[in-house]
């Protein structure tokens, strides 16, 4: 097993936190390339039904799946501050029975209940036959073959919180390598294999992080990894280490449920617009798709500040973790800016690479849609490393909260009043989403410095609490 890497608790701030969060940014936008590339794909293959049927499918398949993230979550916290401890038998602990619990609730619980529950969550949004034909596949798909997706995400997760950078990249590249090349044969029908069109698309999915997995496994066993293999195997799961990690973790499921469940409950919305499949199919390409390069950023700053953070807190540097996420927060606001640029001055391009714009219906509600993510991004990007923070010092409640103000409260409340008005449209729902995004920066912002995290105290001996005071339950928002 490697040493640990010294560099993410010393040295230049700034170069701490690009240290990691490069690479995890880089990750994050090679992870987007093969979800475009299945967007452009069925979208000259099965048109715009097809594209808006991937949309829908994965809106659902995380709202459904996306509480195991709070073990990713607790893992990855207790991880990173373990390694600031340089304690890597606790590291090697908590990894191998994160993994193994994933493994019994992946297999035993989501597939079938996925399986039997599609058609379900399919009419619950109110899709259309269009969209239904073939989104209740690639749905089915995804829940059924769900654990080599899963296990790329841990095997990257803990990877990353350990300081090896640069691995999660290695994996990523191969993944959207294998991704790409799968989905082009068999939405197409190249050579032997039949053209299956969305089918194909779900396959490719579910298959390309498999020769990564493999790959990540067998270097964490061979020991050239931060992370290693337990003392002991058992396929018994210890019950201590999933407490804590429940206990971190959970409100981070929580969080992603309630974004996840805000953003299904606006495919019902979008669903009663009269133009509802032209709507589906913008905000399936430009949210989930183009929008998704900046926000996908977003998310790796929010890991590499939750990385530095933890590990600094972990090494007694708590100031120096603090400063980071300030310089996380930097660098997003670049990014977001000269992405919001481009979605605001080029929108014809961008939609053409679609064929958004072979339907002027269609083509005018994504231009719509892109001029406000002109302006969302800033706000996701900034918020998520903020968010990071966070989590990364074990303030998981607070963000929580957040989201339910943010993607509940505010979110649905505006486009449920305006349809109750009788004025529900595209640009009522487009405005709703820029509100709720700014909302979530300023109270995300507020809450962090604020300092209260500050207190939070992370072991594996008991739940996190705040020293010298009450227990992080008490934490106000």
């Amino acid at each position: 097993m490697k040493q640990f890497d010294d560099e993410i608790i010393s040295g230049g701030t700034f170069r701490s936190i690009w240290k990691v969060a490069w690479p995890v940014i880089v990750t994050q936008l090679v992870a987007n390339v093969h979800g475009i590339i299945d967007q452009v794909l069925v979208g000259h293959k099965d048109g715009f039904e097809g594209q808006a049927a991937i949309g829908v499918s994965w809106q659902l398949f995380l709202v459904v799946v996306v509480f195991l993230s709070s073990l990713f979550q607790g893992m990855n916290i207790l991880v990173a501050q373990y390694v600031g401890r340089k304690d890597s038998a606790a590291v090697n602990r908590i990894a191998y029975h994160t993994f193994l619990a994933c493994a019994y609730l992946l297999i035993f619980i989501v597939a079938p209940a996925g399986y039997l529950l599609t058609p379900q969550l399919l009419t619950l949004v109110d899709v259309s036959e269009g969209v239904r034909v073939h989104a209740q596949p690639y749905l089915r798909i995804l829940f059924v073959i769900n654990a080599p997706l899963f296990f790329m995400f841990l095997l990257g997760g803990v990877l990353q919180s350990s300081g090896n950078i640069k691995i999660p990249l290695l994996l990523g590249i191969g993944t959207a390598i294998t991704h790409v090349a799968l989905s082009y044969v068999l939405i197409n029908g190249v050579g032997p294999f039949p053209e299956l069109g969305t089918v194909g698309a779900a396959v490719g999915t579910v298959l390309g992080p498999l020769p990564a997995v493999c790959v990540g496994a067998w270097l964490i066993l061979s020991g050239r990894t931060f992370v290693g293999p337990p003392d002991r195997y058992t396929l018994i799961p210890d019950w201590t280490i999933l407490r804590r990690s429940a206990a971190i973790g959970i409100p981070t499921g929580v969080q992603a449920v309630l974004l996840n469940v805000g953003g299904a409950a606006l495919i019902y919305f979008i669903n009663q617009l009269p133009e509802s499949a032209a709507a589906l199919a913008a905000y399936s390409v430009c949210y989930t798709q183009l929008f998704a390069i900046v926000t996908f950023a977003g998310f790796g700053l929010r890991a590499a500040c939750a990385t530095v953070i933890g590990q600094n807190i972990g090494a007694g540097k708590l100031a120096r973790g603090e400063r980071a996420v300030y310089l996380g927060a930097g660098i997003g606001l670049a990014w977001a800016t000269l992405f919001g640029v481009i979605f605001w001055t080029l929108p014809g391009p961008l939609l053409s690479m679609f064929a958004l714009n072979d339907n002027p219906m269609v083509g005018e509600v994504s231009r719509s849609l892109l001029q406000f993510l002109t302006f969302s991004s800033v706000f996701v990007v900034v918020m998520l490393a903020f968010t990071g923070g966070l989590q990364g010092a074990g303030d998981t409640r607070n963000p929580m909260y957040i989201a339910f103000v943010t993607q509940i409260l505010i979110l649905l409340g505006f486009c449920l009043a305006f349809q109750m008005a009788g004025r529900l449209t595209a640009q009522v729902i487009w405005t709703a989403i820029l509100i709720s995004h700014g909302t979530r920066l300023v109270l995300t912002y507020a809450v962090f410095s604020r300092g209260g995290w500050r207190k939070i105290k992370v072991t594996l001996d008991s739940p996190p609490v705040a020293q010298g005071a009450a227990p992080i339950e008490t934490v106000e928002p």
